[in-house]
């Protein structure tokens, strides 16, 4: 009986959730901390984490990104549907005077809004079924590899709360704990997160003047660049050896560089303008890519090459859809 019994009760757990145990050493090194620094109250704290629930599915969820497991066609798939494309346009009729008054305020193209929104949310449609203090404390508490990023993003949620009065087991969001549309960290919704009319409230799950305005916002903080380009396709010459391309997050490059280097792409930006040449996998279609400085700042929403391009197919061919 007891061989029968053991593969059964493993399989129940690998599915469970249970409670955290706030007598923990990390559990209990961070009530101090919120204590010390923020003067939450310790009993408090304590009644709400104990409260909260480590989930199997968040940390078998977080150690396989799609980023990290696609390929670009694979990746590209799942985000340039005609379904999407057509929600898209829909949306941006439905939102056409919010999303160009935000557009015109503050230079980021309605384009890369829309195309934000569309690959992290559906346009609102797929937010998150997770409860964020669940997310993040389970992150934070049993996710060492990524325990001091997750820990700082469960403060920053805990600090959101109590400033904007929220019940901290309401709010739901993704398995890393990104909340509403736009997809926010807390620390995000913290720095970026803007009152775009005027209702003295930040609501970025059902507010879309606020979505809009703290997705724009989010892009002026992280440096856009009104009017210019993002990323074009590119060809290399023929020869022996492929050229060098790099995979990080950063343009370290020139248009004149690239150029020199043999480099084939049309350009509207200077030759002093930072650009990269950038490799992706893909059928039936350009393999190299030129990217600038826009591109980029695009990529620290998500940290991936492939979901920054993804974000900005389907704003162009939303626009494309909008135009008909």
């Amino acid at each position: 009986m007891k061989y029968k019994i053991i593969p059964i009760i493993l399989i129940m757990i690998s599915n469970t959730l249970w409670s955290h145990n706030i007598d923990r050493t990390n559990i209990q090194n961070f009530i101090a901390t919120m204590v010390e620094k923020h003067d939450f109250d310790s009993d408090d704290l304590s009644l709400i984490l104990s409260k909260a629930e480590s989930k199997e599915k968040i940390l078998e969820a977080i150690s396989r990104p799609a980023e990290k497991r696609l390929t670009w066609d694979e990746y590209r798939n799942i985000f340039i549907k005609k379904d999407r494309i057509k929600a898209g346009a829909a949306f941006w009729h439905e939102h056409n005077q919010v999303l160009n008054k935000i557009s015109e305020e503050t230079g980021v193209d309605i384009e890369i809004l829309v195309g934000i929104i569309g690959v992290e949310t559906y346009f609102g449609r797929f937010t998150g079924g997770y409860r964020v203090i669940d997310a993040l404390s389970t992150l934070a508490f049993d996710y060492p590899k990524r325990s001091p990023f997750f820990t700082k993003e469960l403060e920053a949620y805990l600090l959101l709360t109590r400033e904007e009065d929220m019940d901290p087991f309401d709010a739901t969001g993704s398995y890393a704990g990104a909340m509403g549309s736009p997809q926010f960290m807390p620390s995000s919704y913290r720095a970026y997160a803007v009152d775009a009319d005027g209702d003295d409230k930040r609501d970025i799950w059902t507010n879309w003047p606020d979505v809009i305005g703290s997705v724009a916002n989010y892009f002026i903080e992280h440096g856009w660049r009104q009017g210019y380009q993002i990323i074009v396709p590119a060809k290399i010459k023929e020869s022996d050896s492929k050229p060098i391309t790099k995979d990080g997050l950063k343009a370290t490059e020139t248009v004149k560089i690239l150029k020199d280097r043999g480099i084939i792409f049309d350009s509207a930006m200077k030759d002093d303008h930072p650009s990269e040449l950038l490799y992706l996998e893909q059928e039936n279609a350009n393999n190299y890519w030129v990217a600038f400085h826009n591109f980029f700042v695009i990529t620290r929403y998500n940290h991936s090459i492939m979901y920054a391009l993804a974000v900005h197919q389907l704003g162009q061919e939303i626009s494309n859809e909008v135009k008909k």
